[in-house]
Formats: structure tokens, C-alpha cells, sequence
């Protein structure tokens, strides 16, 4: 399967483009690649590419998430059905005079519904959160409790949205569909063009009494303290899905989900790298020279590492199996020490004539002939 291009790129606008900008740009391609009016091999494919672009960049969430994620985390979370799901292609087409329901039927199958693939299922909103997490935290694994802000079912009126003692009744436009069919013929065929009721905007419910608490909408604001389990191993940017516990949708629709996204607080000893940790040890130039046992840290507690006699900066030793524990996975990585060798700063008259006479041994000169002012 071909890559997919970058969505702004597929309509040609910036990344901070508005949204009028993106419905322009759209507009303008649709009409060159729609396929009642170019039929050239590759239009429908153009069509379905700009029309992917224009339901994802038009919409706020997907488009943050999009920004967020790029094509690999969007895809692994939003199918095709997701992505077309309520983007507002009715104005555009009806302004240019194109068909439009039966068309994307025909490109993305019937999937999308008993009538026009526009129609959206009334689903919460789907939520991010972001959780910082120690190095400890995901070597072990922990449990973390997190205070999430949503929309949850109003206790008032129970999700109806009517004051206690009355409920909704169904619109008379649309007999309780939420939707209005407009059939409309073209020199090709015939076109279904399904919208949501104006009277009850899409509802399909009328409320004569709407309840105080949530002013009608059968949802209030609330925050949520909820648990999440993180697995051990989990790294920078990976989500956690939990499943319903995003946004309550209206009118008692299924919740959205809740992602988790990962972020690692930097660590004082170690540095990651995958599965493997960096460590830097700093020894002194007489362990370095002659060799020496020292103590380095570990997430396991503190390990013996061997220097071995005339040992330069910069050397790295590997510990096996002292690193991360792989992320769904068996084992461990490595922990990788990185040896640097400390220059004292300051010496004492004693220090200074042994390091003298060592550097005489070596036949080095270590006497400045001339002064550098730093």
C-alpha cells in the first residue's frame, strides 16, 4: 500500500491554514477531480485523497489529533467510517451543483450506515490526556489515578434532557428520524441527499420542558478520577485506550474513549534509548590508568563495573540485561556505562609535584610557555 501523502499537503494549505482556507481549497479541488466532471483514470482516486484530507483537517479533534499523532497513530485509531463521519460536504456540493451521497457509497461501500454516509452516530467525545510518568514508574509498572475532566449523564433527568415528571416527544418533521431525505436526479443518476432535521436538529426529540440542571443537552461537566493501569516497559508517546471513558454523548448515545498519552520525565542518572539506558561514569586519571572495581547505578540497585588498566574517555561498557524491560515483550535491555575521567580542578603543592614528576616519566612537557587568557 502507497504511503499517504501528508493531508495539508494534499490541499496544498499551511499547517496553521483556517479552517475557511481549508473548505476553500477543497472546494476548488473537488471540482477538478470530481468524477461526474473529469474522467481521467486516476480522478477518482484524487477525489477519494482530497476528500480524506478536507474530513480530517475541517474537523477541530481530528485535525489536533492528526497534528499530534501524524498518519501512523491517526490511522491506528480512526477507520474510514471514522474519518468521513460528519464532515460537512453537503454545502460544498450543493454549492457546486455536484452529486454527492450515492458517489461515496460507491467509493467506500455501504458501511457507513442505512442512509447517507454523512449520518452520524451519536457518540461522546473521545479524549486526550496527557500523564507524565518516571523511569521507575515504567520499569516496574504502576497503577496511577488521574482527575479527568468530561461530560457524563445528568442525574437530574437521567441523559433525557427533560425535567423530571415530563418526557421528550418525537419530532413531527421527521417522525423521530433526526433526518430528512432530499432525493435529487442528474444526467446520470439519481442522487440521495440526507440531512439533519432543521426542527429538532438531527435529535429526533422535541423537549417542551428542558431540565435546569443540564438546560436540556442530558449532560453536565464533571471531573472523573480514574484509574489507569501502565504496563511495564511503556515508553515516550505511546496511548493508553480506555475504552468509554471519554465525553457521555447526548440523548444516550455510547461514551468516547479516553487516550493516555505517555510522556517520560527526564532522569538525573540515566538516559533511554529504546529498551537500553545511557549512563555516564565519571573516574578519576589513576583508575583510569591502572585500573579499578567501581560502583555504578542501576534500576535493579547498585552494580560492580571492572575498568580495565590505560581505559580512555569515552569507552562504553555494556551490562546485559541492566536496562528497560521491553514494552509487551520478553527480557531486558542494556545498560550502557560511558566512562569520562575527572580533571581535578585545583591541586595541593604535594599533587602538583607528583603529577610533575609523573609527566617528567612520560617525557611530556607540561609547563605553558606562553599565557592564554580564557
Amino acid at each position: 500500500m502507497a504511503e499517504k501523502r501528508d493531508y495539508y499537503e494534499v490541499l496544498g494549505v499551511s499547517k496553521n491554514a483556517s479552517k475557511d482556507e481549508i473548505k476553500d481549497s477543497y472546494r476548488k479541488l473537488a471540482m477538478q477531480y470530481h468524477p461526474d466532471r473529469n474522467k481521467s483514470p486516476d480522478a477518482e482516486e484524487k477525489f477519494k485523497e482530497i476528500s480524506e484530507a478536507y474530513a480530517v483537517l475541517s474537523d477541530n479533534e481530528k485535525r489536533q489529533q492528526y497534528d499530534l499523532l501524524g498518519h501512523a497513530g491517526f490511522d491506528q485509531r480512526y477507520t474510514a467510517e471514522d474519518i468521513f463521519r460528519g464532515a460537512d460536504f453537503e454545502s460544498i456540493f450543493k454549492d457546486i451543483g455536484f452529486g454527492f451521497g450515492d458517489l461515496f457509497r460507491t467509493f467506500f461501500g455501504g458501511g457507513f450506515g442505512r442512509g447517507d454516509f454523512r449520518e452520524r452516530i451519536n457518540r461522546g467525545q473521545d479524549l486526550l490526556y496527557d500523564l507524565k510518568l518516571t523511569l521507575e514508574e515504567s520499569a516496574k509498572g504502576t497503577e496511577k489515578e488521574i482527575l479527568v475532566p468530561r461530560t457524563e449523564k445528568c442525574e437530574v433527568c437521567k441523559g433525557s434532557g427533560a425535567s423530571p415528571g415530563t418526557k421528550p416527544r418525537n419530532c413531527p418533521k421527521c417522525n423521530g428520524a433526526g433526518k430528512v431525505k432530499h432525493m435529487r436526479k442528474s444526467s446520470f443518476a439519481m442522487y440521495v441527499h440526507v440531512t439533519p432535521c432543521s426542527t429538532c436538529r438531527g435529535k429526533g426529540k422535541l423537549i417542551d420542558s428542558p431540565c435546569k440542571n443540564c438546560r436540556g443537552t442530558g449532560i453536565v461537566k464533571k471531573r472523573r478520577k480514574i484509574s489507569v493501569k501502565i504496563p511495564v516497559g511503556i515508553d515516550e508517546g505511546y496511548q493508553l485506550r480506555l475504552r468509554g471513558e471519554g465525553g457521555m454523548a447526548p440523548n444516550g448515545g455510547e461514551p468516547g474513549d479516553l487516550y493516555v498519552v505517555v510522556h517520560m520525565i527526564p532522569h538525573e542518572l540515566f538516559m533511554r534509548e529504546g529498551d537500553d539506558l545511557w549512563h555516564v561514569l565519571i573516574i578519576g586519571y589513576p583508575q583510569a590508568a591502572l585500573g579499578a572495581e567501581v560502583s555504578v547505578p542501576t534500576l535493579d540497585g547498585s552494580s560492580t563495573v571492572k575498568i580495565r588498566p590505560g581505559t580512555q574517555a569515552g569507552k562504553t561498557i555494556r551490562l546485559k540485561g541492566k536496562g528497560m524491560p521491553r514494552f509487551r515483550g520478553y527480557g531486558k535491555g542494556d545498560l550502557l556505562v560511558r566512562v569520562g575521567i575527572s580533571v581535578p580542578e585545583k591541586l595541593t603543592p604535594k599533587q602538583r609535584a607528583l603529577l610533575e614528576q609523573l609527566a617528567k616519566e612520560f617525557d611530556q612537557d607540561v609547563k605553558s610557555k606562553r599565557r592564554f587568557r580564557l
